[in-house]
């Protein structure tokens, strides 16, 4: 059987911030995630772990399973059922991203090359296929229905927004309507489950469940909607991705949409030219970027984060005050103010 390295818990600059401090907040619980990932990414067939290890290892905020375990102890939760469920949320999450970087053909994730850039579109594919029935497998071991149905449908309606996006790519008539169907299923869909699959196991109520899942999903759209924000203004480092890859690969993201409400015919040709019909020039991704500062279309962005950011905090008013309650609440702000 092939082994890999133990997961590291962050990648922090040294500087703390909110997500830090929920890490610190769910850290017995955090390093138990770690090593049950570590344990089930494991197989006779080495360029199974080889290959998961290359991006699950390499770290990222690891915020959706840490949005498992908060919602679960928020709730007064003292099992440990939500141990396996955050390394579920972890594994889709990965397996997404696989897949994800194949239909983008993306060469770089956090800083490092993408997996199907070292091992080709095949393998990346079917190891996220082996994640997602790690996942389910996880989810089972749960003895729950309601948190099978609640991940099992989370992970339906993501792929069904990764098709959905497919329709919308490149095509500059997508309307604001449109994108936000693409992210509420393929982005708030999963933070709504890991939130909600918390209060299930902690056996709370409707309400309070309702209150988590509005809670998940609102924070994944401003999450969203800041990340699109980043593409054209972050730089690489500080992104852990490429600058101006949804331009490169002709995403139509919210700032593009507003652009496009907000411009002129010339603008519109050259919109249409750089990404409809990916005829891209040294220069474009400069004048993209004048042309949204100029409609405000970036800074609106930002507005409509902060406005599903609230949306988030306001949810949890009703459960209890807790130190896993305000560690969510701070979590919302971190979201935001990664754009800055």
């Amino acid at each position: 059987m092939a082994v890999i390295a133990r997961l590291e818990g962050s990648q922090s600059n040294g500087t703390p911030n909110a997500l830090d401090n929920l890490r610190d907040l769910c850290a017995t619980d955090f390093a138990r995630v770690n090593q049950l990932i570590v344990d089930h990414m494991q197989s006779d067939v080495p360029l199974i772990p080889e290959l998961a290890g290359h991006l699950v290892v390499a770290g990222g905020k690891r915020l959706r399973p840490l949005l498992t375990l908060a919602s679960a102890r928020l709730c007064g939760y003292d099992g440990d059922k939500h141990i396996g469920l955050a390394a579920a949320v972890e594994f889709i999450h990965t397996a997404t991203l696989l897949h994800d970087d194949v239909v983008d053909e993306s060469d770089l994730r956090r800083g490092r090359d993408t997996a199907n850039a070292v091992w080709g579109n095949q393998a990346s594919v079917l190891v996220g296929d082996f994640l997602f029935s790690r996942s389910f497998r996880l989810m089972v071991e749960s003895e729950s229905l309601r948190v099978l149905d609640t991940l099992a449908n989370a992970s339906a309606v993501i792929a069904e927004g990764e098709v959905a996006q497919l329709t919308t790519a490149n095509d500059t008539a997508t309307t604001e309507e449109d994108y936000l169907y693409v992210i509420r299923s393929k982005t708030a869909a999963l933070f709504a489950a890991a939130c909600q699959v918390g209060g299930h196991i902690a056996n709370r109520n409707i309400e309070d469940e309702t209150a988590l899942e509005q809670y998940g999903a609102n924070l994944g759209i401003a999450f969203q909607l800041v990340d699109d924000y980043l593409d054209y203004s972050a730089t690489d480092q500080a992104f852990g991705k490429g600058v101006g890859d949804d331009f490169r690969e002709g995403k139509i993201t919210l700032p593009i949409v507003l652009a496009l409400r907000r411009g002129n015919d010339d603008e519109h040709v050259f919109w249409k030219r750089t990404l409809e019909d990916l005829d891209q020039q040294d220069g474009d991704l400069e004048r993209a970027i004048e042309i949204l500062t100029a409609h405000g279309a970036l800074s609106d962005t930002l507005i409509r984060a902060r406005g599903y950011a609230d949306t988030a905090r306001a949810a949890l008013a009703t459960l209890p005050d807790n130190a896993h309650r305000t560690a969510l609440e701070d979590v919302v702000d971190f979201c935001v103010e990664r754009a800055y």
